[in-house]
């Protein structure tokens, strides 16, 4: 297991690399970057385009001259161009700007945000502990219920019990998690019915005024709704999944075979069953908590206004905020492989008779 695990971190440079390479020529090949966004704000409305600079001596220089030489249909002074360009770092030919983002991430430098006057990785340090929050909560309710009612739905396979559950499932699966969550707010956040949780952010106001004890309470008082929200589409897939890995062992023969030798139901159930029912469901571990961290996250973190990476990365997609773009994508990558090899670790810890040193990485 130990020589699998260094084949696979020696692999991880290498999927990084590919995923920000191609990434980066999608980028050269699509329309509408910095440069041009801030000349058609210019154009469009004026001194206005100036505030997508961000902060800085030159930023603050670059707005003056912006605002000076705005002349309408006629154009920018193509030196203000240049300039922009050079702001951004568009002076540079785009293999030189590829191997300086390189060099830049293998020391973890990801460069600074166009728009924010911060460096990336600050950025991202920032907004990833409210993102976190969200996924470990989601994650922790969706398999603290779908695993025991998963069982108890195989166990009672046909059942009343099982129909009606099924039912419930099935339409939670159907409602996507930003529709639910403007239901939710419609109907507990003071849309029209009831005003018994907070409309947005993760704290009230007066925070630094509560006890230890209140500031808890207050910040579990506001993660009701989008954790909700998040965790009924996982909800519904991970009950199916155990119901469906349970249900293919049941009938196998090593279960006949321990129930022919007297065991209690509950230990064949618990002590040979659960075992490698569970495989698959650990297996999907990784994807599942991704998902819920950087992709069910982002539409959440819109609608409650939720200062996480979701927001962040919807924010620099709209403004074409490059390094805060490839800086993120390079986090969540590395966090991906990185857990999809805890996955495979856990797997074998679950299961020792799965052996990858003998699989081709």
């Amino acid at each position: 297991m130990f020589a699998y695990i260094v084949r696979r971190l020696l692999l991880i440079p290498l999927t990084l690399i590919g995923i920000i390479t191609l990434n980066f020529l999608i980028v050269q090949i699509s329309p509408g970057g910095p440069v041009e966004q801030f000349v058609a704000k210019v154009q469009g409305i004026g001194g206005e385009g100036g505030a997508l600079l961000g902060g800085g001596e030159q930023a603050a220089n670059l707005r003056i001259e912006g605002n000076a030489t705005y002349r309408g249909r006629q154009g920018l002074d193509p030196d203000f161009i240049k300039s922009l360009e050079a702001l951004y770092g568009f002076d540079r030919p785009a293999h030189e700007r590829y191997w300086m983002m390189l060099k830049g991430y293998l020391t973890f430098d990801l460069g600074s945000s166009f728009y924010r006057a911060k460096d990336v990785a600050g950025l991202i340090a920032e907004k990833l502990p409210v993102s976190i929050s969200l996924g470990l909560w989601s994650t922790l309710i969706i398999y603290l219920i779908s695993i025991p009612l998963g069982i108890r739905k195989a166990v009672d396979d046909g059942s009343r019990f099982d129909v009606a559950t099924s039912g419930v499932i099935i339409v939670g699966y159907a409602i996507p998690g930003f529709l639910f969550s403007i239901l939710l707010i419609v109907l507990f956040a003071g849309g029209r019915y009831f005003d018994w949780f907070p409309l947005r952010g993760l704290t009230s106001e007066n925070w630094d005024e509560l006890t230890m004890t209140g500031r808890i309470l207050d910040y579990l008082w506001h993660m009701v709704l989008p954790v909700t929200a998040m965790s009924i589409g996982g909800f519904a897939s991970l009950t199916m999944l155990t119901k469906n890995s349970f249900l293919e062992e049941i009938n196998k023969q090593y279960v006949i075979t321990a129930r022919a030798k007297g065991l209690p139901e509950r230990r064949v159930l618990y002590g040979h069953i659960f075992r490698n029912a569970m495989l698959l469901v650990i297996a999907g571990f990784p994807a599942a908590l991704i998902g819920l961290l950087f992709t069910s996250s982002v539409l959440i973190e819109v609608i409650f206004s939720l200062d996480g990476l979701g927001l962040l990365g919807f924010e620099s997609v709209t403004n074409r905020d490059y390094p805060v773009i490839f800086g993120s994508l390079y986090i969540f990558s590395l966090i991906g492989l990185l857990l999809n090899l805890v996955s495979d670790v856990v797997y074998h810890m679950v299961d020792p008779r799965i052996d990858f040193e003998t699989r081709e990485v």
